[in-house]
């Protein structure tokens, strides 16, 4: 399905925030563990909510990972 993920459109094979989530980390080469906010059109979902959250088509999703450094 076609989502705009972080600002990018892009096809996705997932019909849940919870897979987006897991498909990102892995295509990024992010750790699988790490701890991650998301955003589904502007509103912040928690980790406990991700799994039930379908994605439709044209959705927009932010995956904000933290990072070390300055």
């Amino acid at each position: 399905m076609r989502l705009i993920v972080n600002g990018e459109a892009g096809d996705w094979l997932v019909t849940n925030l919870d897979e987006l989530v897991v498909a990102y980390l892995a295509q990024t080469g992010a750790d699988p563990d790490a701890a991650v906010a998301t955003a589904w059109n502007r509103l912040f979902v928690a980790k406990r909510a991700r799994a039930a959250l379908l994605l439709s088509a044209g959705d927009e999703v932010e995956i904000l990972i933290p990072m070390q450094g300055g």
